[in-house]
């Protein structure tokens, strides 16, 4: 049983650990795959951010076979055309929502049509690979607004958010994998590795 780790443009395959095992474990041993510090990545699966180190694997799900997103957050990580300076912490639950449905609209706005336009005819691994690090850099943002515990509606709003961009990103993924699959059974060849 594996779990597979996307890392920018890298796909490693790792051996599932047993679904008991703290995140910190995983954590340590994706660090030494990546040479990342272990508090210097976040992990995405399905859609959620993999925040506590002490929760046991089976609390986030996971399967075999799986995906799971390593972000680098390292301050040298290089920002995108598009990466927006993270806004300061807002001051009421309203001002969160709105921060969140702009991130959501500026999504839903821009990547999400160049998406659709890229899976109508996706010929350019490059373009897949700019959408889908753009993507992933809206899924920060959203995690890097700071809720009070409190607000429950703008805690809704930022995981049906995640939820949303997390969707896209999928769609992506899954659209760019048709293609190549078919392009391979029109020329005849098997997979690639």
């Amino acid at each position: 049983m594996s779990l597979t780790v996307k890392w920018g443009r890298e796909r490693l395959q790792i051996p599932l650990p047993p679904l008991d095992t703290k995140l910190s474990a995983l954590r340590q041993t994706l660090s030494e795959h990546t040479h990342l510090a272990p508090d210097a990545f976040k992990l995405i699966y399905a859609g959620a951010i993999m925040k506590d180190d002490d929760a046991p694997l089976s609390a986030y799900k996971i399967r075999p076979g799986g995906t799971l997103l390593l972000l680098d957050s390292t301050p040298a990580a290089s920002p995108s055309p598009m990466a927006a300076v993270a806004p300061k912490p807002p001051k009421t639950e309203a001002s969160t929502i709105q921060v969140i449905q702009s991130e959501l609209a500026t999504v839903r706005g821009t990547l999400e049509p160049d998406v659709d336009a890229f899976l109508r005819t996706p010929t350019v691994d490059a373009e897949h690979t700019r959408l889908g690090e753009l993507l992933l850099q809206a899924l920060l943002r959203l995690d890097a607004i700071n809720i009070d515990s409190t607000w429950t509606e703008a805690r809704r709003e930022r995981k049906g958010a995640v939820r949303a961009v997390q969707g896209v990103l999928d769609r992506l993924d899954k659209g760019w994998r048709e293609a190549k699959a078919q392009a391979q059974t029109q020329t005849g060849s098997g997979p690639q590795r």
